[in-house]
Formats: structure tokens, C-alpha cells, sequence
């Protein structure tokens, strides 16, 4: 799987994608991260890629002519894909990201990250790419690429091969299936400050096992987010 990262900070993923599990998918190539300057494709001498927005107001937006033409380009690469690749904005105006989008983002295999910056884009790279604007929260950042590596986190785990056990993405919390919250883990020791194991957990006996974790599971989502049970009828 492909993410193409439009960023004017490119920089600042050096670190993530040189980091943990997404290192490894990437060495593996099971994930190819490309990250591009949205100067490149700025006009001028000094490469500007921000304005003043027309009728007055705060701070700076960001310009349609560098976006949409980098876009284009990048849409015209061919490297085997036979995809012009899902293209993402991010911005706190678009839909929620949950674990049914992430599924969603996965079954691409390419994705191009538009990271916004200062007041967001102008309108017209909306008109003009139709992205699928996508918020991590309600909330507003200093830029899209914090969102970024999160929805690129969270995607590359539906990624055949990118997780050691295929069965740790099917039984986190949210997923197909289980859109419950994940019951509650334990490892060694045993006993401390006073707290111990389930003695369930310690018996070997599976079925058991496997119903105390259900029932587990519906206890936390009953007191912690019971708005996923509603979900569930």
C-alpha cells in the first residue's frame, strides 16, 4: 500500500516513518510512504504558497494552484498500481475517522494525504479534487500532519503482513465485528500492590477463557462507551 503525503512540513515524518512497526512494513515492502513539498509546486521567486483570504479575516490560506497541480501530477505517476490513488484531506471539517473509514481507507492501494496548514485550503481545491475530507477529532491542530500519521497508523494495521498476528487488528476495539471495546489484559507477575490475575485467565480452560473475555468486554462498553452498544441493536 501507497500514501503519498503533501505536506509543506515534509521534515516532520523523518522520524515516524523511521520508527517501530511502519519501519519495518516499509523495509519489508509492504508500505511505501512518499512524502512531497507543496512548494515544488509553488509559482514565483519565492515559492509562495499562502495568501490573504479575500474579504478580510485572520491569518493565511493556503493556495489552490499548488495543490490541485501537484495533485495532477501525482495522479499521472504510474508505478504498477493501475491506481490514481484515494485522495484525504485532512481537515476538521470532514468525517469522522473511525475504525469502519479506517476499513474503508484500507482496501485502497494508494492514498494521497493533502496536510493543511495556517486557515486550511482554498475553497476551490475542494470544488476542483473532490478529497474525502476526513477529521481524527474535534479538535483543531496547527496542521494536517499530526492527522496524517494517524490515519496512516492506523490503516497499515489492516495491511496483510504488517502485524505479526493477523489477530490483534481483528480484535481491537471498533473493529468489523467487534465494535466493542477490547476486554481488559494481564502478564506477569501474577500479583502486585495487592491486585492479581483473574484466576480464569490462570485455569488453561479456553471456552472459559473466552466467555469471561466477552463478558469483559461488554462490561467496559457498558460503562465507558455505551453508546457502542446502541450501535450493536
Amino acid at each position: 500500500m501507497r500514501f503519498d503525503v503533501v505536506t509543506l512540513f515534509p521534515e516532520m515524518f523523518t522520524g515516524y516513518i523511521g520508527q517501530s512497526l511502519l519501519k519495518l512494513a516499509i523495509e519489508r515492502g509492504l508500505i511505501d510512504v512518499r512524502l512531497h513539498n507543496l512548494r515544488d509546486w509553488a509559482r514565483g521567486r519565492h515559492r509562495e504558497v499562502d495568501d490573504r483570504p479575500f474579504g478580510g479575516g485572520p491569518g493565511m490560506v493556503i493556495k489552490p494552484e499548488p495543490v490541485v497541480e501537484c495533485v495532477e501530477e501525482l495522479r499521472q505517476e504510474d508505478d504498477g498500481l493501475s491506481s490514481r490513488g484515494h485522495l484525504v484531506m485532512l481537515t476538521p471539517q470532514g468525517r469522522p475517522l473511525t475504525q469502519r473509514v479506517v476499513e474503508e481507507l484500507a482496501e485502497h492501494k494508494r492514498v494521497i494525504l493533502l496536510c493543511g496548514r495556517y486557515e486550511g485550503f482554498d475553497q476551490r481545491v475542494t470544488d476542483l479534487l473532490e478529497p474525502d475530507e476526513i477529521s481524527i477529532g474535534d479538535f483543531v491542530l496547527n496542521g494536517g500532519e499530526v492527522a496524517a500519521m494517524v490515519l496512516i497508523d492506523t490503516t497499515i494495521r489492516l495491511v496483510p503482513g504488517v502485524l505479526g498476528d493477523a489477530a490483534s487488528s481483528r480484535d481491537d476495539s471498533f473493529s468489523t465485528g467487534n465494535r466493542l471495546l477490547e476486554y481488559a489484559q494481564y502478564t506477569r507477575p501474577r500479583t502486585y500492590r495487592g491486585l492479581s490475575v483473574p484466576e480464569v485467565l490462570m485455569s488453561g480452560n479456553h471456552p472459559d477463557i473466552a466467555a469471561w473475555r466477552e463478558a469483559n468486554k461488554q462490561a467496559r462498553t457498558a460503562e465507558r462507551r455505551s453508546d457502542l452498544l446502541d450501535d450493536e441493536q
